[in-house]
């Protein structure tokens, strides 16, 4: 528990410190370090998910739940593919701010989900509603921000909100304290310093959008502290579901998966300026990454009976058999 606890920890501030210590000026192009960097903490990760249908129990509940693990994936890779050959660049451009927004949504519902499951494994009380409201408005005010000012998603466009940025700036100072006073509240048992580390770390996981105008200092730095947060878990689950030469095997499988699946991702990713043929692969990879969205937000939702038996039975010190005590304000933990 203790591991899991302080790998997130370091796999959430270190990306963010890196990033903005790496950051080119401007657009300009990254550093190869940084660009591994991000290679990993997106491409890789979004790829890492195809992992989990290897998986028998995984494919099983697929199988019984299509819509969302079957149908839901293919049909976005190929209205993501059908519009990208169809729609110019410029249009492609305004239609990808709603995509980023889901994105970073998806990228607070996680860190919800992290500091959930720190509160869990640690046997303490769930997460009260205050301290789940005020990671998710911290997560809005950030998406704001970045659609107040597009140019840190190096997306050509402008939004006619131009105060829409300082509102923004001022939601998330609220929503972060907020969420302190409310972790203040706890008592002192309830708030032990890992289970503290991770909460905080969620609140503020925004701050680079308000604090930097590099685009991979704002930004950068949150894809690969999302991305290595999940590939911290997804690894200890592929070590945690099986013993000696099986365990070798399973994360060799999810090695390989995460890393050809990546390269695919990565090289379709900058397609976007190309002619109609090379754009239905942008929107290919555009669907891939919302199909990643939909699968999390269903299969790590330990409010579900799969996901927590799932999860239980190959990493028991994070999801304990004995039940927690819930919330009086019936909040419950995810994992998205």
């Amino acid at each position: 528990m203790g591991a899991w606890l302080w790998a997130t920890a370091i796999a959430t501030a270190g990306p963010l410190i890196a990033a903005a210590v790496l950051a080119p000026r401007g657009s300009a192009t990254p550093v190869h370090g940084l660009a591994w960097l991000l290679f990993v903490g997106s491409s890789v990760h979004v790829a890492s998910t195809g992992w989990l249908y290897t998986l028998p129990d995984v494919r099983w509940y697929a199988l019984h739940n299509p819509t969302r693990y079957v149908w839901a994936p293919a049909g976005l890779m190929a209205a993501g593919a059908a519009a990208a050959a169809v729609l110019s660049p410029a249009t492609i451009a305004w239609l990808l701010l709603p995509y980023f927004a889901w994105q970073f949504f998806h990228f607070q519902k996680q860190n919800v989900g992290m500091a959930a499951l720190a509160a869990r494994s640690h046997g303490l009380m769930p997460l009260r509603r205050l301290e789940r409201r005020a990671l998710v408005v911290a997560g809005v005010a950030g998406i704001g921000g970045l659609i107040a000012d597009p140019e840190l998603l190096q997306l050509g466009v402008h939004t006619p909100w131009d105060g829409l940025f300082k509102v923004s700036t001022l939601v998330f100072v609220a929503a972060v304290g907020a969420g302190l006073l409310a972790l203040l509240r706890r008592p002192r048992g309830e708030r032990p310093i890992g289970f503290t580390a991770i909460y905080v770390l969620s609140l503020v996981f925004s701050l680079p959008v308000f604090v930097f105008r590099s685009p991979y200092a704002a930004v950068g730095g949150m894809t690969i502290a999302h991305g290595f947060q999940y590939l911290v878990l997804i690894g200890l689950v592929a070590a945690g579901s099986a013993s000696g030469t099986g365990k070798a095997v399973k994360l060799a499988v999810l090695g390989n998966v995460a890393l050809v699946g990546g390269a695919l991702l990565s090289g379709a990713s900058h397609l976007h300026g190309s002619g109609p043929l090379l754009r239905t692969l942008f929107g290919a990879y555009l669907g891939a990454v919302m199909a990643h969205f939909v699968v999390d937000a269903g299969l790590w939702r330990l409010r579900d009976p799969f996901p927590r038996a799932f999860l239980g039975t190959r990493l028991p010190y994070l999801v304990p058999a004995r039940p927690v005590a819930p919330a009086t304000d019936g909040s419950s933990a995810d994992i998205e």
